[in-house]
């Protein structure tokens, strides 16, 4: 009498699928996120600024319509703010469904790698502090380590509701 599983088992090679990621630099660092995550990445704008709203959010901007919220991603990390460069970008992303701009000190490049090449971030990252569960991968990218993220990980429910208000 043959057993069958519940689950079906899936042999394929999945685990060492394509990834392609857009490299951005913030603070000296360089983070990843899914290249089709990505909208499009534009200039600095004007930002209109909003009253009551979180330290990280820099206000929103008129795109082609559109009404998106701009994010701070140095004041979202927490780390020092600086002087806007001319390479300072905003990218465009969705994020659960809503766009949302993030602002990065420079957007490097679009990176082709291999999902085995990606290593777990060390759990003592992970258990630093509160909203660490959007990082989940550390790649060796040019003698440097690339931050992998999950921008849809990175706003807790509510914050993600909030922006729905824009």
């Amino acid at each position: 009498m043959a057993t069958q599983a519940l689950v079906p088992v899936d042999n394929s090679a999945k685990s060492d699928e394509l990834i392609q990621l857009v490299s951005f630099m913030l603070a000296d660092e360089e983070y990843g996120v899914e290249v089709l995550k990505v909208r499009e990445i534009i200039r600095m704008p004007t930002i209109t600024k909003m009253p009551n709203v979180p330290q990280h959010v820099e206000g929103i901007i008129n795109l082609r319509g559109k009404v998106i919220p701009i994010i701070s991603m140095r004041r979202r990390f927490g780390l020092m703010e600086n002087e806007n460069s001319s390479q300072t970008r905003i990218i465009i992303m969705d994020v659960c469904g809503s766009l949302t701009g993030f602002i990065v000190d420079a957007v490097s490049e679009v990176i082709r790698i291999h999902s085995s090449e990606i290593q777990p971030p060390p759990s003592m990252v992970l258990s630093g502090g509160i909203g660490q569960e959007f990082i989940t991968g550390v790649f060796n990218h040019a003698e440097r380590l690339l931050i992998i993220m999950d921008i849809d990980r990175m706003f807790s429910e509510h914050e993600l509701e909030s922006f729905g208000d824009f």
